[in-house]
């Protein structure tokens, strides 16, 4: 008899075995793969040397940085762009405190009306923005316009700070709940009365969840047009210059914008995991 051979599986067999072994590693690119595509077409069509309509890549031209050494060469961007962070600093700071004290008063107190309290911050959330802004739009229309206030940036700061609201609660709530009881009983042991026991253990521990709460909120108000194109009236919004802007094109500039801003928020990000990570050791 001849020398006993290794067994070597069919080929279809052995790429089964290699797609199993790596499905959730491709998975995972793939996903990737889906959700960047569109932020490298904002990238790339930021370097269009486009006449026009920035709709369409000039091959003829090929790529210009002349769209990023001047970001506000578009009439209005930059205009729409201040608007947009001057609304979104001014809601965060508020639904980022009013969020902050109601997440505490859930977690930490006992009250008449506390469960309905907590289905109702969901309330916001749930509904379909849509219906959101049809409804703040007639608030302000016939409910406050006696009082002089009309559509404009007021009515947009108002209403993040309404939606806002409801995603620092839970931000928060989340934080508070992780919590470990027993390190505020520490502080007390040792003497500290409440003003020092908060101020000195449980706000630095909440901290992180009080940051990521108005990250958050900035990049909901930042981003939203529905509700914002509801209630703004005359007033313009980055979205909503973005939103206006598709019919004809939209120019490089905002492509510049809105890529920065991507960068942004993602650098954000890498520094709060680094600081995370340097607490941690």
């Amino acid at each position: 008899m001849g020398e006993d051979t290794a067994y070597e599986p069919p080929a279809w067999h052995r790429v089964k075995t290699w797609l199993a072994n790596r499905f959730s590693i491709i998975s995972a690119i793939v996903v990737l793969l889906y959700l960047f595509v569109p932020v490298a077409y904002t990238f790339a069509f930021s370097f269009n040397d486009y006449r026009k309509s920035n709709i369409v890549w000039n091959s003829a031209a090929g790529p210009t940085l002349k769209h990023w050494k001047d970001p506000c060469g578009a009439p209005g961007v930059c205009e729409a762009l201040v608007t947009s962070i001057k609304v979104g600093g001014l809601a965060t700071l508020v639904a980022t405190v009013l969020g902050t004290m109601l997440a505490f008063a859930l977690v930490r107190h006992r009250f008449r009306g506390r469960a309905t309290s907590n289905v109702l911050i969901f309330i916001p959330m749930a509904t379909p923005e849509i219906v959101l802004g049809a409804s703040l739009l007639t608030i302000f229309v016939q409910g406050f316009s006696r009082f002089g206030l009309k559509l404009g940036f007021w009515t947009i700061v108002i209403a993040h700070i309404m939606f806002c609201i409801s995603f620092v609660v839970v931000t928060v709530k989340a934080r508070l709940q992780s919590l470990d009881p027993r390190l505020e009983e520490a502080a007390q042991d040792l003497y500290a009365g409440p003003g020092g026991t908060f101020w000195r253990v449980t706000f630095p521990l909440v901290l992180p969840g009080i940051v990521s709460a108005a990250l958050l909120s900035f990049s909901l108000s930042f981003d939203d047009f529905i509700i914002t194109n509801f209630v703004s009236g005359d007033t313009t919004t980055f979205p909503k210059f973005v939103y206006v802007s598709y019919l004809r094109g939209i120019p490089a500039q905002a492509n510049v914008i809105g890529f920065s801003m991507f960068v942004i928020a993602v650098l954000l990000v890498v520094v709060g995991q680094l600081i995370g990570n340097a607490r941690k050791r």
